[in-house]
């Protein structure tokens, strides 16, 4: 009875009052920026295109978009995939907001981050626009707004993921062998990694399945081919 006593008594205003006592707080805007990381010639790389604005002129820049008036972040960053990579259903992890007061020219701009991880080699990846790339990530020194700072939140938060779930096996074929797995977290981490063990944390993880086939025209020695234990619940792998 008394709490309800004392919400009778605050004080009611209506939304759009709200707005207008605190209108210089309703004059910015939502973004979303998409890091898609994809994987090819044992380089982690990431989708890149050359930014339109003045300001950042001869500079790349991540992938994203404004959050429409009826729209919702995730379904935000399912559009710019689609729009740029002509896929559904790729993997999405969202990072965390930026909202430095100076990250955009055109004014008061808030972004949260999404990385994706996609086969470069995917039959169904269709570039929307020939001015798009992959890029090493390892060779980006400097990209437009804060994009190299959620490029390297984005990849530090991959780092960690890839060891507590088997979230790279987005960026390998269904078969693969130890090798071609220990080069992609190779890729990842920007460091040569220990064989045996390497090898050991992975057989303790019990993600793997022994395929007993093994690698075919390949020039080196052939390796034993595996595939993810439970390929057939995780979710979105292309």
């Amino acid at each position: 009875m008394n709490a309800e006593l004392k919400t009778q008594t605050l004080p009611m205003k209506t939304a759009a009052a709200e707005k207008k006592i605190h209108k210089d707080y309703f004059h910015a805007a939502v973004s979303v920026d998409c890091v898609i990381f994809g994987y090819e010639d044992r380089k982690l790389k990431v989708l890149v295109m050359p930014s339109d604005l003045e300001e950042f002129k001869n500079l790349f820049s991540l992938l994203g978009d404004l959050v429409g008036p009826h729209e919702d972040l995730q379904s935000a960053s399912q559009r710019i995939l689609k729009e740029r990579t002509g896929l559904d259903g790729v993997y999405m992890e969202q990072v965390q907001a930026f909202g430095d007061t100076d990250r955009h020219p055109s004014g008061r701009v808030f972004t949260v981050a999404y990385y994706s991880l996609l086969n470069i080699k995917h039959d169904g990846l269709q570039l929307s626009n020939p001015l798009l790339k992959w890029m090493p990530v390892y060779e980006i020194k400097q990209l437009a707004f804060d994009h190299k700072l959620i490029l390297d939140t984005s990849l530090a938060k991959l780092r960690h993921m890839s060891m507590e779930t088997p979230v790279l096996f987005h960026l390998l074929p269904e078969k693969f062998s130890l090798r071609e797995l220990q080069e992609l977290y190779e890729a990842i981490q920007g460091q040569e990694l220990d064989r045996r063990n390497f090898r050991k944390k992975i057989s303790n993880k019990g993600w793997l399945v022994d395929l007993k086939e093994m690698e075919k025209d390949v020039s080196h020695r052939p390796g034993k081919l595996y595939r993810l234990q439970f390929a057939e619940t995780f979710p979105q792998k292309h």
